[in-house]
């Protein structure tokens, strides 16, 4: 192969992962000439509108998909807390890299960190899990809606629209944002637990093998093993990207330690699990505690929150 063409959102984060991955790519092999594809996706157009009220799975990358499909692109680069758990046919999940720090953190021009936050504080975040576990602990918060990349949700807290924000602690760092605001904080696992995959980059291929041996360096076999975990956990909830669950796995030498969280969006409700475990047991932890949150609740909880979100809040 001569060329390999990357599908990418034209959002800056989108493109640091996009140019990142094509560094590596162009690194492990200096013949191989590496473009962009760059293109908008439906998350990208829509941006006066809630995520989860036009539909949660694959708003951000359908379009690059179709790109695969039909021979304009050999790959797409995405956040993978962003990629469905199911695949269009003829397309996989070819790499998992190694993570940045999965935490989020609370950006804000006054506030040290959640627990300085006055009451009735202004918070800017339009992720129903980062909601639910806000409101959980602070009820006196006023939760609203903020759409756009992180530089726009970043200047909207900086023009005094919202005491603070909440974003992934990786999309802020990999993009040098930290210092833009005088207060940024990591937000700790124990109060608010990630998404999915969060802080991972997902190659997403044609189930090509050619491909598939190309960009297989870029794995990381720990992330893989975590992801792994989480994703089958969503999977089996039948949770989309925009519905409040919060999952990480972490591994420590042979022991997987999972933390999962579901509820109301209005923090009312909630239900935390978590377990220890093998490593060598990853390919059942996430389905086994699903199977313990499930009896405990969790999809009626799910649905309701589900209704909460679209006749309620947005």
């Amino acid at each position: 192969m001569k060329e390999l063409i990357i599908a990418t959102r034209g959002s800056k984060l989108a493109l640091w992962q996009s140019r990142y991955i094509k560094s590596k790519l162009e690194e492990a092999y200096p013949a191989l000439s590496v473009k962009l594809n760059i293109m908008k996706t439906k998350g990208d157009k829509i941006l006066d509108t809630p995520l989860a009220k036009i539909g949660g799975k694959g708003l951000f990358t359908k379009e690059l998909e179709d790109a695969i499909l039909k021979g304009k692109a050999h790959i797409a680069v995405h956040s993978l807390k962003d990629v469905p758990v199911v695949f269009p046919k003829g397309l996989k999940l070819g790499v998992i890299t190694k993570r940045e720090d999965v935490r989020d953190a609370m950006l804000s021009q006054k506030y040290e960190n959640i627990a300085s936050l006055p009451k009735n504080a202004v918070v800017g975040t339009t992720s129903l899990r980062r909601r639910m576990q806000l409101l959980h602990e602070r009820p006196d918060l006023i939760i609203k809606n903020l759409r756009g990349n992180i530089n726009t949700r970043i200047e909207k807290l900086k023009k005094g629209e919202f005491d603070a924000v909440i974003l992934a602690v990786a999309g802020v760092k990999r993009l040098g944002l930290e210092n833009e605001v005088k207060q940024f904080s990591p937000i700790d696992i124990s109060f608010m637990i990630p998404a999915m995959g969060q802080a991972a980059l997902g190659i997403e291929t044609a189930d090509s093998p050619e491909i598939l041996q190309i960009i297989d360096f870029l794995n990381d076999s720990e992330c893989n093993i975590e992801t792994r975990v989480e994703r089958d956990f969503v999977e089996k909830l039948e949770g989309g990207c925009q519905v409040p669950i919060g999952v990480n796995a972490k591994l420590n030498g042979d022991t997987l330690s999972v933390k999962a969280v579901v509820g109301l969006p209005n923090g009312k409700e909630l239900l935390h699990v978590e377990t220890k475990t093998a490593k060598s047991n990853y390919k059942n932890a996430g389905g086994e505690l699903a199977d313990i949150i499930i009896a405990k609740g969790a999809k009626d909880i799910l649905k309701r929150a589900e209704k909460m979100a679209l006749e309620v809040i947005f």
